[in-house]
């Protein structure tokens, strides 16, 4: 199978965290391009696993993956492949287990790992089996979805006694593309369903998200016999046990074992007009921008991404001349923006407890694009939400449409779960301190009518600007 998918995978946008915090700094003049970054020294200690890994045979390297998935440690593909993510995983389940967390596996290393696999496995009647229904491969944990019957879209269904977590498998109508099923998917409308991720490739697409109880996924591939899919929806009440089994899950997941053509159900109905907020299609090889930005006036853009780690630093292809502030910072650029931008709403104090929208560019389309991603703010400086590389910096909106602050510097190398970074807490840099370092930040009354993401977004995307850097 294509194990891309697994980058771009999943719903379960919520358990990720990780490193890096916003860095002061006296104002910096980034008036000539520096000479890109230097070349990395390679780590020893990351070279000497590499080595020992890759002596072992291909299906070592994938069982050792697929034991770190189960243990919780690795969120990647079980291919044998080598990388820092698995260094990490390694390091994780070591140091966890009292051992020198060298990245180097210990024969009584493998065995232990290998045993709470078997047992992680088992205490969930994990099997991988050849769907009838769809002719797919899948891994489904019978003991935990003891219920089984057809999925109404065409395809089977797997569910736990309790209705709290849903496996479907199917098979796509003849005349369907992934396009129009992108789309489709794209413009399903429930109430505060957010979608934190997405991706659409010649091959295959994976949309994932969170509702406001429950998180989902689900990935369709094409091949010469049609468009097979599997999607997974579960209450966060369970994600602690469920997030590495969508991992689990997500890696035995092979649409086309066979050449044999699974029936295709009847031609579905049209798809509805998409209304997504997140807009996009993440083309190959895209890369998320280094932060987010908020133009206040034609020439300047506030930010909390941490510019003092950014030596030349681009908005819309206009250079940056100088960088003022230690966090929020104002980037002074070289010419005007076409700046349209009404007067923002600016929230005068610290808020303690409510829930808010990030507004991010991230590589979800051919280039940056821009989306909402729900979250909650909970002590006025920590915001919560899931967050994508891009979204360093970014300005937060309450439900009103009035600015709340800046995300601060978001980790420079997050432990993903199948791709996605889930809900994480990461720093709030409050908008009334931002006005009063910043007097030109202009300000109105806020709207007292709550606003949907689509409307917020709409209202910002002329302010809104991706920023670019050379490290």
């Amino acid at each position: 199978m294509n194990r891309a998918c697994l980058r771009p995978v999943l719903h379960l946008c919520a358990a990720l965290a990780a490193i890096v915090g916003v860095s002061g700094g006296a104002t910096s003049v980034l008036a000539q391009p520096a000479p890109g970054p230097a070349a990395r020294t390679p780590d020893p200690a990351v070279e000497a696993a590499r080595a020992a890994f890759e002596s072992l045979p291909e299906a070592d390297r994938r069982t050792i993956q697929e034991g770190l998935i189960w243990s919780g440690d690795y969120s990647g593909s079980a291919d044998g492949t080598f990388g820092r993510q698995t260094f990490d995983a390694i390091a994780a389940f070591q140091k966890r287990a009292g051992r020198p967390a060298t990245g180097v596996l210990s024969p009584a290393d493998r065995a232990a790992l290998q045993a709470g696999m078997k047992n992680a496995r088992s205490a969930v009647g994990f099997e991988i089996i050849t769907d009838a229904r769809t002719g797919v491969q899948i891994g489904v944990p019978a003991k935990l979805l003891t219920g089984q019957g057809d999925n109404p879209g065409g395809g089977s269904r797997w569910q736990s006694a309790d209705g709290r977590i849903t496996l479907d498998t199917r098979v796509a109508p003849a005349d369907a593309t992934l396009a129009t099923l992108y789309e489709r998917n794209l413009a399903i409308k429930t109430p505060g369903r957010v979608v934190t991720y997405k991706v659409l490739r010649p091959d295959f697409f994976v949309i994932a998200g969170e509702t406001p109880t429950g998180k989902f996924y689900s990935r369709y591939a094409a091949g010469p016999s049609g468009i097979r899919a599997f999607s997974i929806g579960y209450d966060k009440s369970v994600a602690p046990q469920v997030d590495r089994l969508v991992v689990a899950i997500a890696n035995a997941f092979v649409p086309f074992p066979t050449a044999a053509p699974a029936a295709a159900p009847p031609p579905a109905a049209a798809a509805p007009a998409p209304a997504t907020v997140a807009q996009g299609v993440a083309a190959a090889g895209a890369q998320a921008p280094f932060g987010t930005g908020l133009l206040v006036g034609p020439r300047q853009v506030l930010t909390g991404a941490p510019m003092d780690r950014c030596r030349a630093a681009r908005v819309r292809d206009v250079r940056v001349q100088q960088v003022k502030g230690g966090g929020p910072y104002l980037l002074e650029l070289a010419q005007d923006l076409d700046y349209k931008g009404a007067p923002l709403a600016v929230s005068q104090q610290e808020m303690a407890s409510a829930s808010v929208l990030v507004l991010a560019f991230g590589a979800d389309g051919d280039g940056a694009r821009l989306g909402a991603m729900a979250g909650t703010v909970e002590d006025g400086r920590t915001v919560s939400a899931p967050l994508q590389p891009g979204a360093s910096g970014a300005p937060v909106f309450d439900r009103s449409g009035a600015l709340a602050g800046f995300v601060g510097a978001l980790p420079s190398n997050p432990r993903k779960v199948a791709g996605i970074v889930p809900s994480a807490p990461y720093p709030l840099l409050p908008a009334a301190e931002a006005a009063r370092a910043f007097p030109g930040l202009s300000a109105s009354e806020a709207k007292p009518a709550a606003l949907g993401a689509a409307d917020l977004v709409a209202m910002v995307r002329p302010r809104a600007v991706p920023i670019a850097c050379a490290p």
